[in-house]
């Protein structure tokens, strides 16, 4: 009796114990062999991403060159062509009252299509006069939060648009803004 019950135990020769590492063996050499061949694929530019040399033969040609490729611009909508700078006048205020008193300097240029820079141009006391009176309306606590500028610089783009029409002014370019 005591040998029966000592041959039922859970390691007494259960073939399905043997078996159940046999899947687990499998699964292992599968996923090595998976991992290796994607990095292969990776490394061999087979993918449109990894650490692969698409053009082996430009990119040796690239480290013997001085000279850097030029690459497309950031926006594939954006012709050079078909922009144009249009500077501001500076801007200078007061900003405070009294011993709190301080000056802003501001610089910018407008970013606009080509065929609307004449316009632009014709319309600049206006937009300069839209930007003194949104600036002149801010306090100077407002100028000192760090996201200040960028806030700042969306609602006087705003501002531009809707003096100018929409679609003419692309961007508003900060080159300079100082409080002293």
């Amino acid at each position: 009796m005591t040998d029966a019950v000592a041959d039922t135990g859970p390691d007494a020769g259960d073939p399905s114990t043997k078996r159940g590492k046999l899947p687990l063996i499998i699964g292992v050499i599968l996923a090595v062999i998976g991992g290796g061949g994607g990095f292969y694929a990776a490394q061999s530019g087979l993918l449109p991403f990894g650490f692969g040399n698409e053009n082996s033969e430009s990119s040796d040609s690239a480290e013997h060159s001085t000279e850097m490729p030029v690459e497309a611009l950031a926006d594939p909508m954006t012709d050079i062509s078909e922009i144009a700078f249009v500077p501001l006048d500076p801007i200078h205020l007061s900003m405070g009252q009294g011993r709190e008193a301080q000056q802003l300097r501001m610089v910018a240029q407008l970013e606009v299509r080509s065929d609307a820079q004449a316009d632009v141009e014709k319309l600049l006391p206006r937009v300069t006069d839209v930007l003194n009176s949104y600036l002149r309306a801010l306090k100077v606590s407002d100028l000192q939060d760090p996201v200040a500028l960028t806030r700042i610089r969306s609602q006087m783009l705003r501002r531009i648009n809707i003096v100018t029409g929409r679609g003419r002014v692309r961007d508003l370019l900060v080159m300079e803004f100082v409080l002293n």
